[in-house]
């Protein structure tokens, strides 16, 4: 037998990025595995370690979500002010944000107001800014998106079933009371509070235009910031895994 410290251990992040792909399981991983290092671990060891390296990862890292199938939208708590350039009236801006599931890749624009126009209008420009459209959106359950809350079949605003339809994407709202649905979105969220709208908190704006410039180019370093607790960062894993 080969002694445990002298095997090669596999590399646990390329692990949890492939498990990402389509029909990629852990069984085949290890098979992969052992072609390549034929001493290494057994089956169950390789598992159960794997399991207590992902443990270690909070909620949102944790979850495995497939390539290119889910995007989570929703609206950060905090607004910006924009002032009027003539009148000097102050506006509060809503910052609309949009998370993959698989790499974290994030987008986010500020606009008038979360009602319907501005919120088909954001979705439009996301897709656009992906270059692509996912296989699922998970909005909340803001009333732009639902008509209806309902536990299993919530009832979705007709303008934004049309919107879904014409771009061939499946709506499908979180739960309420399962903060599991919504975590990636949350977390979205608290990312681009703390890195964009946080940073601009000392800027004044006097049009929209002029606070989504700033928010694209901070939005551009956020999604090339690298991870804290795996290898590279949201554009590397938009590149690798969604695009």
């Amino acid at each position: 037998t080969v002694a445990s410290e002298k095997r090669p251990l596999p590399d646990w992040a390329w692990v949890h990025a492939e498990l990402r792909r389509p029909g990629v399981t852990l069984a085949l991983l290890w098979q992969e595995y052992r072609l390549s290092q034929p001493q290494g671990f057994q089956y169950s060891w390789f598992c159960e370690h794997y399991r207590a390296w992902q443990g270690k990862l909070d909620v949102v890292m944790r979850q495995e979500h497939r390539v290119g199938e889910k995007l989570f939208v929703d609206y950060a708590g905090q607004t910006v002010p924009v002032i009027g350039r003539h009148s000097g009236e102050i506006r509060q801006a809503q910052v609309f944000v949009a998370v993959l599931g698989a790499s974290s890749y994030t987008f986010a624009e500020a606009t008038w107001s979360q009602q319907l126009p501005d919120w088909l209008g954001s979705h439009t420009r996301c897709f656009a800014f992906l270059g692509g459209v996912p296989e699922i959106v998970v909005p909340d359950n803001l009333r732009s998106a639902v008509s209806k809350s309902h536990r299993y079949e919530p009832d979705i605003n007709p303008s934004y079933r049309d919107l879904a339809e014409h771009y061939g994407v499946a709506v499908v709202p979180a739960r309420a009371r399962k903060p599991r649905d919504k975590a990636k979105a949350e977390v979205g969220v608290q990312v681009v509070e703390r890195w964009i709208l946080a940073a601009l908190r000392n800027r004044q704006f006097f049009s929209l235009d002029e606070l989504n410039s700033a928010i694209a180019l901070l939005l551009e370093r956020l999604n090339r910031r690298p991870f804290r607790k795996l290898p590279g960062s949201r554009q590397s894993a938009f590149e690798a895994l969604d695009r």
